[in-house]
C-alpha cells in the first residue's frame, strides 16, 4: 500500500473527511507513519519537523538506479571480508551535519514535476546537495554481504542515499534491501496501528488508538492561558507570555487543551498565534474547516 492509501482506509473507517500524513515511505519501505485527523492535519509541518529512526539491511557490493533493490542494477562486484571495525569507521564519518545529493527516484520537485517521473522517464537533472543532519548510525550485524544499521535522522535525510554513500565509502558500493521506519519523534512501531487492525477493527476500537493533537507536539515548551487570554488567542491576538524563553511553544488553555503554536518574541513579552486549533466535533463525518 502507499502512503496515499493509508489516508484513504483512514478517512473511510474514522469517517473524518480531512485526514494527513507526516512523512512519505519509500514504496518499498515499511514502518511508523503518522496519520493527522481534523483540526490535528495544521501541525503536520511539525510532526515531519521531528527526527526519524531507521533500520536498514544494506547490501554492499551492488549500485542500482535507486539506491534499493528494486531498481535497475548498474554494477555488482564481489565484497571482501571486511571487518566490522572498518565498516564502524566508515558509518561514523556520516554522523553529523553532512551534505546529501538526493536521488532522482525522489519526491522532489524539478520544474513542476517529480524527480521519480522525470527518472522513469530516463531523464536525469542535476541536483544540488542538501545539507542533512544524522545523529547517529549504529552498525548492529554484519552478515557477509549484508549490514544491518540504525540510524536515527533529522528531516530530510535518505536512507538510500546514506547507504550508497556508505558503500561507496567502502569502495564496493550499496544498496538498501530492507528499509524500516521504528520512529517519527515520540511516534513508535510499538504504539502503531497494522493495516491488518486498521482494515478490520471495529471503528470504536480504532478511535482508542487516536492521541489527542498535542501529543505531534511532544517534547515543546508549554504555556497556559487563562480564559480571558485563551479567548483573545483563539481570535488572532497576540497576548502576554507571562515569562517563557523566546521561540515556538505549544499553547494551551487553562483546562488543558491544545488551542495552537504560538511564537514567543525575542524579548519573552508577548505570544503571538502561528497555528491556531478549533475544537473538533466529535463522532461526526463532517469536521469544522
Amino acid at each position: 500500500m502507499t502512503s496515499f492509501d493509508v489516508v484513504g482506509l483512514v478517512r473511510r473507517r474514522l469517517g473524518v473527511r480531512r485526514v494527513g500524513h507526516a512523512g512519505t515511505l519509500d514504496p518499498d519501505a515499511t514502518g511508523v507513519l503518522p496519520v493527522l485527523l481534523g483540526e490535528a492535519t495544521k501541525l503536520m509541518a511539525y510532526v515531519s519537523d521531528h527526527d526519524k529512526e531507521y533500520r536498514a539491511v544494506v547490501r554492499l557490493g551492488v549500485r542500482t538506479d535507486t539506491q534499493d533493490l528494486s531498481g535497475r542494477v548498474l554494477s555488482e562486484v564481489a565484497v571482501p571480508d571486511l571487518p566490522r571495525a572498518t565498516i564502524e569507521a566508515a558509518a561514523r564519518a556520516f554522523v553529523g551535519r553532512i551534505h546529501q545529493t538526493p536521488p532522482m527516484y525522489s519526491a522532489l520537485h524539478h520544474g513542476g514535476r517529480r524527480l521519480y517521473e522525470l527518472a522513469r522517464e530516463g531523464v536525469e537533472v542535476a541536483r544540488a546537495p542538501r545539507e542533512v543532519v544524522v545523529h547517529a548510525v549504529d552498525v548492529e550485524a554484519v552478515e557477509g554481504a549484508r549490514v544491518t544499521l540504525r540510524v536515527v535522522c533529522g528531516k530530510g535525510t535518505y536512507i538510500r542515499t546514506l547507504a550508497a554513500d556508505l558503500g561507496d565509502a567502502l569502495g564496493v558500493g550499496g544498496a538498501v534491501e530492507r528499509l524500516t521506519r521504528l520512529r517519527v519523534g515520540p511516534f513508535t512501531s510499538a504504539r502503531a496501528v497494522t493495516w491488518e487492525l486498521l482494515e478490520q477493527a471495529p471503528t470504536a476500537s480504532l478511535r482508542a488508538h487516536v492521541a489527542p493533537p498535542d501529543a505531534a507536539l511532544a517534547g515543546w515548551v508549554e504555556a497556559r492561558l487563562d480564559p480571558v487570554r485563551a479567548e483573545a488567542f483563539r481570535h488572532g491576538q497576540a497576548v502576554e507570555s507571562a515569562g517563557t524563553e523566546p521561540g515556538l511553544i505549544r499553547v494551551h488553555d487553562d483546562a488543558g487543551v491544545l488551542i495552537g503554536v504560538g511564537a514567543v518574541d525575542a524579548e519573552g513579552g508577548r505570544l503571538r498565534p502561528i497555528r491556531i486549533l478549533h475544537a473538533d466535533r466529535p463522532d461526526t463525518r463532517v469536521l469544522p474547516a
